[in-house]
């Protein structure tokens, strides 16, 4: 029995010495890692707009004015064109018609055009509109 109590204390005094081992390397390495993490500090900053962003700020505000500006000129342009001349052959053919310079009556428009193809009258139609013969 003197043999088993002894191999029993050898056995105990091995896990012994090992776990103390494993304590040890365990400390360190919660050290390691402290050290590495740390805490963090809450972080808290004021942004100040310097003056190159106001002077930016200022370009953005002027450009966008000027593009609202050429929207609105091109939406008018669009119904007041800024060609009032139309192509001469259509002007001939107007002519020919007794249809004079001022403003077009549609229906006599209409029995001018008559004897052309849809297509034709379409784009008799958009170049005196173009230049604003009739509205």
């Amino acid at each position: 029995m003197e043999n088993i109590g002894q191999e029993l204390t050898e056995r105990l005094e091995a896990a012994t010495t090992l776990l103390e081992k494993t304590l040890r390397w365990l400390d360190e390495r919660a050290t390691a890692v402290n050290a590495l993490s740390g805490e963090v500090e809450k972080i808290s900053a004021t942004v100040e707009q310097t003056r190159r962003e106001t002077e930016l700020a200022d370009k953005l505000a002027a450009v966008e004015r000027e593009l609202a500006e050429v929207k609105a000129a091109a939406a008018q342009n669009v119904l007041n064109p800024l060609r009032r001349t139309m192509p001469a052959a259509t002007a001939e053919m107007l002519t020919k018609h007794g249809i004079g310079d001022g403003p077009v009556d549609v229906r006599t428009l209409d029995a001018a055009l008559n004897g052309l193809s849809l297509e034709q009258r379409i784009a008799v139609k958009t170049q005196l509109l173009r230049a604003g013969a009739i509205s």
